[in-house]
């Protein structure tokens, strides 16, 4: 079997870079579909469209409906093809994000993928994640290439809720442990190939810059700047941790994740807040040590991450309904498979607790800055 690492036929990131979309994708076409929520045309319509322009383009926009679902991807589907567009671009979150990727996919058309937020790695994968119409994870959909541009406005990130970037280190945090266990375990990753040394450096190299720069980039951006921290874990939560969990591997942390999608309380957070505890419950499950889960635990608390089930609103314990976490989490096409040993959904459910009581226990020093 290959070694495979994929990415972006190109990453963009800078300052103002919104500005410039027009010479990054005039190649691909004249008819440009842009996918984008109400807020997001409000925000950006005017900007893209004169930039479209200038570059000799056309622009349709098409307002997202709110869930990357299987229904949502078709009405797009439908609608590019209405208008003859030759490239779709996503401008906004991840599950717009992933709806375009999804769209590009099946009707084999190039994307140009550009978040406003960076609360998750979704930008740089070849790879969509699929809810049902009420926000219920059902699958993951592998798409045959990744983004043909991923284009970064620093300034437009660091003008987003200081909650969203933390998201997204929540969902960067688990790059590292999951590709580790991967490697660990020989599993393929998610291109279906073996990992390679580069990807599993990248994910190291992720983890060390949310643990040097996460908390700064956090004041940073509460305050609506971009510094280099800002800059730093952006291009940690979006490329570092985009090409380390697609070349490197998913395991316990997204299972979990995926898993606490089942519980209702949950819905209000976002993806990368819910794989935060669901790393916590992998450490524990795979018997790290206590200094590495407290020190995942302290930048948790630094940063505002979950830790326990009462962070994620989960206010009483339901040992059915953590049973039914653990059995989704374990389902046959989770990647908690890929894990070194077998895991079971009564290992689950004990790492679910254990995550829980160090989270519910643990001072950290960081705790002082509060």
């Amino acid at each position: 079997m290959a070694t495979i690492i994929g990415g972006p036929a190109r990453y963009i990131q800078g300052r103002g870079e919104l500005k410039n979309l027009g010479k990054h994708i005039e190649k691909f076409g004249k008819n440009v579909y842009i996918l984008i929520s109400k807020n997001g045309k409000e925000r950006f319509g005017s900007t893209i469209e004169e930039n479209l322009k200038a570059a000799g383009l056309k622009a349709v926009f098409d307002i997202f409906k709110g869930e990357c679902s299987q229904k949502e991807i078709e009405r797009v589907k439908s609608e590019f093809e209405k208008n003859k567009s030759d490239v779709i671009v996503a401008v906004g979150g991840g599950k717009i994000l992933d709806t375009a990727k999804a769209v590009a996919d099946y009707l084999v058309k190039p994307a140009a993928i550009v978040p406003t937020i960076a609360s998750t790695d979704a930008p740089c994968s070849a790879l969509s994640v699929i809810y049902s119409d009420d926000g219920v994870f059902e699958k993951y959909l592998f798409t045959k290439a990744s983004p043909n541009v991923v284009l970064v406005d620093s300034d437009i990130i660091s003008q987003a809720p200081a909650r969203l970037i933390v998201s997204g280190m929540g969902d960067a945090l688990a790059t590292y442990f999951e590709a580790l266990s991967a490697y660990r375990s020989t599993a393929l990753n998610c291109l279906g190939g073996n990992i390679t040394k580069s990807a599993l450096a990248l994910a190291k190299l992720c983890y060390e810059t949310l643990l040097e720069s996460g908390y700064a980039a956090k004041l940073a951006v509460e305050q609506k700047v971009c510094t280099k921290a800002v800059e730093d874990i952006i291009e940690a939560n979006t490329y570092l941790s985009g090409i380390g969990f697609e070349s490197g591997g998913l395991a316990a942390a997204h299972s979990v994740h995926n898993g606490l999608t089942a519980i209702p309380e949950t819905h209000q957070f976002y993806h990368g807040e819910k794989v935060a505890f669901g790393t916590i419950t992998q450490l524990v499950l795979e018997g790290e040590s206590m200094d590495l889960i407290n020190e995942v635990i302290c930048f948790c608390k630094s940063v505002g991450l979950p830790t326990t089930f009462a962070d994620l609103n989960v206010k009483k314990i339901d040992k059915n309904q953590l049973m039914e976490v653990a059995k989704i989490a374990c389902a046959s096409a989770e990647p908690i498979n890929s894990l070194y040993y077998p895991v079971s959904p009564e290992a689950i459910y004990a790492a679910m607790l254990g995550a829980d009581a160090i989270g519910r226990n643990y001072m950290c020093p960081v705790d002082d800055k509060k």
